[in-house]
């Protein structure tokens, strides 16, 4: 699906260490874990690109060079190519793959940097590109949320941010809603019920002057924030959405990858 030629680009958390994942995260980055045949950025990634979003901007920092890798090398371990030894020519045959559009800054956030102070970083890059808006979520979970329809939504209500509200069960941060508005946000309260936040954000810039460091979680005061100027609108996703958190977690969704119930793969 087409987004009408917007450069509206995707902010993904990707430096975070993933301790409660400690079984795969001592190896990889969390974004890096394989769902499938392919890593849970990927997955991500795709996403946002069904819905025509193809500028990522991945913010890196435990193991980052991994992602750097993977990213620098898709185009010759997803390509077929000609390769003559004798002069190392390469040459690109006619199957390629279906990311070829895709345009990914790998910015280098910090090792120890909190999820705003990542995002905060994104400032002179958000500047070069011109684009008053722009989306974020995490690298570590994956819906069939129509992205389209979250972008409309936040231009529909003339809010600073959006954020996009899930029903599963209480870990994360809890979205006291009323009339389309966050009144309330509680990062990871301890007994919870109902909408939490499921990432997939629609921030205006002006956002990130709320953040004042590499030490601001952005979930805590920046939301709260929002929330109290009553700028914070939810929308609300009553589809599928599974955060990669725990081992567990993981093999469900390898399970439902591989029993062909993967419903967060809206591009197939």
């Amino acid at each position: 699906m087409a987004n009408n030629g917007q450069k509206i680009p995707v902010a993904i958390l990707c430096g975070g260490k993933g301790t409660r994942l400690r079984e795969e995260t001592e190896f990889r980055p969390k974004p890096m874990i394989m769902v499938g045949d392919k890593p849970m950025i990927w997955h991500i990634m795709k996403t946002f690109a069904h819905y025509g979003f193809s500028d990522f901007m991945l913010c890196l920092g435990y193991k980052g060079e991994m992602i750097r890798e993977y990213f620098y090398n898709y185009d010759w371990n997803h390509s077929d190519v000609l390769l003559e030894l004798g002069s190392k020519k390469i040459t690109k045959l006619r199957n390629g793959h279906h990311e070829e559009n895709w345009r990914i800054w790998l910015i280098d956030t910090g090792a120890e940097t909190l999820t705003g102070g990542r995002l905060k970083r994104l400032a002179a890059h958000l500047d070069d590109i011109g684009s008053d808006i722009f989306m974020a979520t995490y690298g570590d979970g994956v819906a069939n949320v129509n992205i389209a329809e979250v972008l409309a939504f936040h231009r529909s209500h003339g809010k600073l941010a959006t954020v996009t509200a899930v029903r599963p069960a209480s870990r994360f941060g809890e979205l006291m809603i009323e009339d389309d508005l966050v009144r309330s946000f509680k990062e990871k309260p301890q007994t919870s019920e109902g909408w939490i936040n499921g990432g997939y954000f629609v921030l205006h810039r002006k956002v990130l002057d709320l953040i004042a460091s590499d030490e601001t979680i952005f979930e805590a005061e920046p939301l709260r924030t929002l929330s109290e100027m009553g700028e914070l609108a939810v929308y609300q996703h009553h589809g599928f959405w599974q955060c990669m958190d725990t081992y567990r977690e993981l093999e469900l969704l390898n399970e439902l990858h591989q029993s062909g119930k993967a419903l967060w793969q809206v591009w197939q």
